[in-house]
């Protein structure tokens, strides 16, 4: 089965062509950072407008790439939410318009629940071990933190996830606290491998054992009170400093949670997407604690670990197999229960 995935729940257009619900003809991702830098964070009728101009050209060049046409596609998977509803429309619109006029079945993609299915993906001609259910599964990303386990392809439960800010919404945050422009992630990522960890002592909140949500915004608060309390803004050492013990109270409460969510389900698979997740430090770390702990650990390479359209056509894929078609009401769901 050859499924057309199409991503527009935020700031980036993205579309796929996936193969039997792994193997990635094509990814295609138009990124919205550049029009968003100049506010430090997404601006939603600005995202919308970018949406309707890119999913033309983008869903174009990804049936080129995968060297199709859309006489090989076999259905559609798009973003049904959580996400901005604006941006999500745009999205939903062109997939069901696509779906009525070539006549392909189409499902709707829970967003949160796609990013575990970028751990599955593979290229064309690549052999990669899948994770094996059950598994617990750490999603990371700019709105969300949630811990899922997953017993079979499409049945889950909630873990734990953030009461507040999400550490993806941390990082930049704090980036723009520092004056390192957005996205913030990747600026700290680069900054804090210059800097001392255990330069300053930032809190790890929620970390009480059998505790599996996730709390950022004290954090987030702690990083604002230390830069408040310096004579004068912070030089480039000092700045380092607190990028890399910011991130290292992240990443502790990251890990650790997720450590503490295979134990409890008692699974030997962990995996750990969302854009967070291509986090050289994070990354690191995982490793480290997988090792120790005898665990498995599956995370995607970067280029997935960040909103993409494949991972949504390898959850559709799954969904379609199973019978989770849509119809023309198919409606955005920027919340989704749950989540």
């Amino acid at each position: 089965m050859i499924v057309l995935g199409i991503e527009s729940s935020c700031d980036d257009t993205a579309a796929a062509v996936v193969e039997n619900g792994r193997i990635v003809l094509s990814s295609v991702v138009s990124s919205q950072d550049r029009i968003h830098a100049r506010y430090g964070g997404v601006v939603p009728e600005l995202a919308s407008r970018s949406h309707i101009e890119a999913i033309v050209p983008v869903v174009d060049e990804a049936l080129q790439r995968a060297g199709v046409t859309l006489a090989d596609i076999d259905a559609i998977a798009v973003t049904q939410g959580p996400g901005l509803v604006g941006c999500l429309l745009i999205g939903l619109s062109f997939a069901k318009s696509l779906s009525y006029v070539r006549g392909l079945p189409l499902t709707g993609v829970n967003h949160i629940e796609s990013h575990p299915y970028a751990a599955f993906l593979v290229e064309k001609g690549e052999e990669k071990e899948a994770p094996s259910f059950p598994f617990a599964a750490l999603i990371v990303s700019g709105g969300h933190t949630t811990l899922l386990y997953f017993e079979d392809y499409t049945k889950y439960r909630i873990l734990g996830q953030t009461i507040d800010d999400s550490a993806g919404e941390a990082f930049d945050k704090v980036a723009k606290l520092l004056g390192l422009g957005y996205p913030g992630g990747a600026a700290i990522d680069r900054l804090a491998k210059e800097g001392d960890a255990a330069a300053i002592s930032f809190p790890r909140p929620l970390l009480g054992k059998g505790n599996l949500d996730f709390s950022f915004s004290g954090l987030k608060t702690a990083v604002l009170t230390h830069v408040r309390g310096l004579n004068g803004p912070p030089d480039e050492a000092r700045l380092k400093n607190i990028a890399a013990s910011f991130q290292e109270a992240v990443v502790d409460s990251l890990v650790t949670k997720g450590l503490w969510a295979a134990k409890e389900t008692g699974v030997k698979n962990l995996v750990v997407a969302g854009g967070v997740a291509s986090n050289s430090r994070f990354r690191a770390r995982l490793e480290q604690m997988a090792s120790t702990e005898g665990l498995k650990l599956f995370i995607p390479p970067p280029k997935y670990c960040t909103d993409n359209a494949a991972m949504v056509a390898a959850l559709g894929t799954c969904q379609l197999e199973r019978g989770f078609l849509a119809g023309p009401d198919l409606n955005a769901q920027p919340t989704w229960e749950g989540f």
